[in-house]
Order: C-alpha cells, then sequence, then structure tokens
C-alpha cells in the first residue's frame, strides 16, 4: 500500500515538473451550474442505501465561513497549518501553497464518514482523481473545498507529494 502510494506521489511530481496541472494563480472557481458537467460522483441517496447507476451529486456552495489553512514545507519539514481544523456541514477550507510546493489535498476515502464521499469529490473543483485537488504549483495558489452537504464526522487528508513526509491531517465536520 505504502509503496503505491509512493508511486503515485512520484508521479504526481513528475507531472508537475513537465508542465502538467493546473498553474493558475486561483485554483477555486466555482463548478458550472449544469450538474452533468459538474460532478461525476454517485449520489448517495437519503438512509445511505446504494445510489441509482449514474445518478450525480451537485457542487453545494460554501453557506458559513472558510478557514484558512497554509500549505508549508521548510526546513522545519512539511505540513498543513493548521493541521487538526474544526468547521460546522457548510463551511468551507480555502488551502493555499505557502512554500514548498506543489502541494495538494487528497482526502482519504476509507477515513472519511460512510457515504460522505460523494458530497465531498463534488465539492471539489479539478479534481485529479476521486478525493484528489489539484497541485497548487505556485507560492499563493489556493484551492477551496466547500463542506456543504457533507456528513459530520473526521475526514482525514493528505499532501499527496509529501505524504512520505508525514503532510496529513484531519477536518472535523460538526
Amino acid at each position: 500500500m505504502l509503496r503505491n502510494k509512493l508511486m503515485l506521489a512520484a508521479s504526481v511530481m513528475a507531472l508537475g515538473a513537465c508542465g502538467g496541472g493546473d498553474k493558475t494563480a486561483d485554483n477555486n472557481a466555482a463548478k458550472p451550474a449544469d450538474t452533468t458537467a459538474a460532478a461525476t460522483a454517485t449520489a448517495a441517496p437519503a438512509g445511505g442505501a446504494a445510489a441509482p447507476a449514474g445518478a450525480t451529486v451537485a457542487a453545494a456552495p460554501i453557506t458559513g465561513k472558510t478557514v484558512e489553512v497554509k500549505m508549508i514545507g521548510d526546513a522545519q519539514g512539511y505540513r498543513f497549518d493548521p493541521a487538526t481544523i474544526t468547521v460546522k456541514v457548510g463551511d468551507g477550507i480555502k488551502f493555499t501553497n505557502v512554500t514548498g510546493g506543489p502541494h495538494n489535498v487528497t482526502f482519504f476515502a476509507d477515513s472519511i464518514p460512510a457515504g460522505a464521499s460523494a458530497a465531498l469529490n463534488a465539492n471539489m473543483p479539478n479534481t485529479t482523481s476521486p478525493l484528489t485537488g489539484p497541485l497548487l504549483i505556485n507560492a499563493n495558489d489556493t484551492y477551496t473545498v466547500s463542506f456543504a452537504g457533507t456528513k459530520p464526522g473526521a475526514y482525514h487528508f493528505y499532501c499527496t507529494p509529501h505524504l512520505a513526509l508525514g503532510m496529513k491531517g484531519v477536518i472535523t465536520v460538526q
């Protein structure tokens, strides 16, 4: 498992080095209103039942506060600051590349509340794979994730290129 994650991290870093990825100064543009283009995550109906085939979930806008989390790599190590965050359903988190990039935010699929991945993935613009945001290449690049429509619980996350260096954290949604 760790070997696969390290191979993924190396692949992501190689892609970033060869010019891949989104290099715009602000990657937090809203998803289009058309839900067929906005999300491909499978919807989870109320009650935890299986979603119908082909169902989609539209991105939910932030309705509460937005918390900033800095992404840092320096002589003290690679880290999210803060690494432990508490928000409410409806809040958002803006990740900002400060130093040591490229950085991204990826959620551990097996460490988030059951049935929450469809809504979370729909609230992540410009994903590179499920529950994985784009690489933030330049200092001050930002990436915002909405927790509107998600379930309360712990959402464990990490930076793909720096997971082996301990760059991870947890978001508690109340």
